[in-house]
């Protein structure tokens, strides 16, 4: 019997060399799209962090087979449960968009590796159920969402 090789497990890719390392959100809306501010009895929010550019450590993996993955951290700080953090992105270039719950990954690409750095952009928005989140005293909602790397055989 012949087993088809596995691929390699998966390894955070280094992301440090990014211009928006770490992202805040820019607009945060209720369920009725007025600002959170405004609905103190909101039950949900909609984070808009708009666009996030990412340069990513690909050197390593030059001319292999490989899928990178988005991840959205299982501890987001505040969060109380992994369905009240939902991230929907869109893919500005070649990477796929999707959605995650705290905790998942999503594959955003798939291919071979043929440059050191690989520089994508993504336009991002969090869904939060605010049963499940406690704020920040200064107001401010942040993750920081992290791509791995599995080299394929």
């Amino acid at each position: 019997m012949c087993t088809p090789p596995a691929t390699s497990a998966p390894v955070r890719l280094d992301d440090s060399a990014s211009p928006r390392y770490r992202v805040g959100a820019q607009v945060v809306l209720a369920e009725n799209g007025r600002r959170l501010a405004e609905m103190p009895l909101a039950k949900t929010a909609e984070v808009r962090f708009g666009r996030v550019d990412y340069k990513l450590a690909t050197a390593a993996y030059l001319g292999r087979k490989a899928r990178i993955f988005y991840v959205v951290p299982a501890n987001v700080p505040g969060l109380r449960a992994a369905q009240g953090l939902r991230a929907d992105w869109r893919g500005l270039g070649r990477f796929a968009g999707g959605s995650a719950f705290a905790g998942q990954r999503q594959l955003v690409w798939n291919g071979t590796i043929s440059e050191p750095w690989m520089v994508e952009s993504i336009e991002l928005t969090a869904h939060v159920d605010l049963q499940q989140v406690r704020w920040a005293r200064d107001g401010h909602f942040a993750f920081e969402a992290y791509f791995e790397i599995e080299v394929l055989p």
